[in-house]
């Protein structure tokens, strides 16, 4: 489907969660985050001058405060908006499968001749449903069965359109599968920040002042595990939307084979 111009309705929705992500996920790091993490850093100082013997705890806030981490959340909320709308799609044109499309009966054939007026009522259909998997695989097949007149020929026409809708739902996981990597790539971004912090405040630590470096490991080490984490959930998500596409494919092009296929007699 399109939008005005050449731009894509999808394109579209992609821009506008990418922006709503970064501002949602700002405005919590601004409003609740980072400031619950500069609470529990100064609370934990004041236990440690208090009680050289106290032992810090970690705390939520302080884990996920850096900006690698606010980077994270954002392209896994900008996953899960992308996913979200390509599973509604399936589900949509999952929903056909369900329906009649083709009206035959048990025992019903469909000869040559009798394909027209299938083709019409195919054709008759809103142009959104028409535009989908299944429409489009019975629509090609008929086409095939009226001119070529051959049910080999018609199997292959609507297998055609399967495989071809598989391997187009495939390449469009391509922009997802790109966040699902550059996710850790941002964690280690974040660990390379941490350690190079730390070794700037070296001679702080030999001189006995230990504080900056542990903190900065603390950077390097948080962004590792927060980017890891969101990684297997979003890799995770990937899997089970492409097996849902997938299985989609398979039930459509039996769809086809089952509804109409084997009604189709030459003569």
């Amino acid at each position: 489907m399109k939008s005005s111009g050449s731009i894509s309705t999808e394109f579209v929705f992609q821009v506008i969660a990418l922006l709503v992500a970064v501002i949602l996920v700002h405005a919590v790091y601004v409003t609740v985050v980072r400031p619950g993490a500069q609470e529990a850093l100064e609370r934990e100082r004041a236990a440690m001058a208090s009680d050289p013997d106290h032992v810090a705890e970690r705390s939520l806030f302080v884990v996920v405060r850096d900006y690698e981490q606010e980077a994270c959340f954002v392209l896994m909320l900008w996953a899960f908006a992308i996913m979200g709308y390509k599973a509604v799609a399936t589900m949509r044109a999952r929903a056909l499968l369900d329906e009649d499309l083709v009206p035959v009966t048990a025992g019903m054939r469909i000869l040559p001749e009798d394909s027209r007026p299938l083709q019409r009522g195919l054709e008759a259909m809103p142009t959104p449903r028409r535009r989908q998997l299944l429409p489009r695989a019975l629509l090609a097949a008929l086409h095939r069965f009226d001119s070529a007149r051959n049910v080999q020929d018609v199997s292959q026409a609507a297998q055609a359109i399967c495989t071809a809708e598989g391997e187009r739902l495939e390449s469009e996981l391509s922009l997802i599968r790109y966040i699902a990597w550059a996710i850790p790539s941002v964690g280690f971004i974040g660990t390379v920040r941490g350690i190079g912090d730390a070794l700037g405040k070296a001679h702080r630590a030999v001189e006995g002042d230990i504080s900056g470096v542990t903190e900065s490991l603390g950077v390097a080490f948080n962004s590792t595990l927060i980017a890891l984490i969101i990684s297997i959930v979003v890799m995770f998500v990937v899997h089970q939307l492409q097996l849902a596409q997938e299985r989609f494919v398979l039930d459509a092009e039996a769809y086809c084979e089952e509804k109409l296929i084997r009604h189709l007699h030459t003569g």
